[in-house]
C-alpha cells in the first residue's frame, strides 16, 4: 500500500502539471502521433469492452505521471466522470460496456486491441511510444511516476476506496 507521502507527492506533481499547457499539448501530441500509426495498421477493435475489464482477462493498466495530468485536467474541465456505483473491478469509466472516457483515455488504452494479428505490433509501439512518454517527463522536468491506473486514481480522489492492489512505482 502506498504510504500518505507518495500519495501526497503524487497529487502534487499531478496537479501541478496538469495545470502546465505545455505538459498537456505534449501528451496530445504522443497520443496524436499513435493514432496515426494505429490508422496505418488497421487493428480490428471489436468494441466488446474486454479492455476495460481487468481481472476478468488478465491484464492491468499503468499510466505515467504526465498521461495523469491531461486525464485529471479534462476531468477538472467536466468532460469526464466515474460511474458512481463502481466496485472497485474493472475501469470506473466503462459505461454499458463500452469506454466513457474514449475521448480522452490513457496511452495503454488506446494501443490495447483484442485482435491477436497484431500483438507483436501493439508491444512495439507501446514499447516506442511508452519511451517517448518517459522521455517527455525528463524534458519538461516532470517527475516520473508509473503507475496502476486504478490505484492512480484512487490516490488522486478521483474514485472513492475500493478493493485492489497498490502499484506505485518512482522511477
Amino acid at each position: 500500500m502506498p504510504i500518505e507521502s507518495d500519495i501526497s507527492d503524487l497529487q502534487q506533481i499531478v496537479y501541478r502539471a496538469a495545470g502546465r499547457q505545455e505538459v498537456r499539448r505534449a501528451v496530445e501530441e504522443v497520443y496524436a502521433d499513435l493514432q496515426v500509426q494505429i490508422d496505418a495498421r488497421k487493428p480490428l477493435c471489436s468494441a466488446s469492452g474486454r479492455c476495460c475489464r481487468f481481472e476478468q482477462f488478465g491484464h492491468r493498466l499503468y499510466v505515467t505521471t504526465m498521461e495523469l495530468a491531461a486525464f485529471v485536467y479534462e476531468l477538472e474541465m467536466g468532460n469526464a466522470k466515474p460511474q458512481p456505483a463502481w466496485d472497485g473491478t474493472g475501469c470506473p469509466f466503462q459505461v454499458s460496456g463500452l469506454c466513457g472516457v474514449h475521448s480522452i483515455r490513457p496511452f495503454g488504452c488506446r494501443i490495447f486491441f483484442c485482435d491477436s494479428s497484431s500483438t507483436q505490433w501493439q508491444q512495439d509501439q507501446y514499447e516506442l511510444f511508452h519511451a517517448r512518454l518517459k522521455g517527455l517527463h525528463e524534458t519538461l522536468m516532470v517527475p516520473y511516476f508509473y503507475i496502476e491506473w486504478r490505484n492512480a486514481l484512487r490516490m488522486l480522489s478521483v474514485v472513492g476506496d475500493a478493493p485492489g492492489e497498490a502499484g506505485i512505482r518512482a522511477c
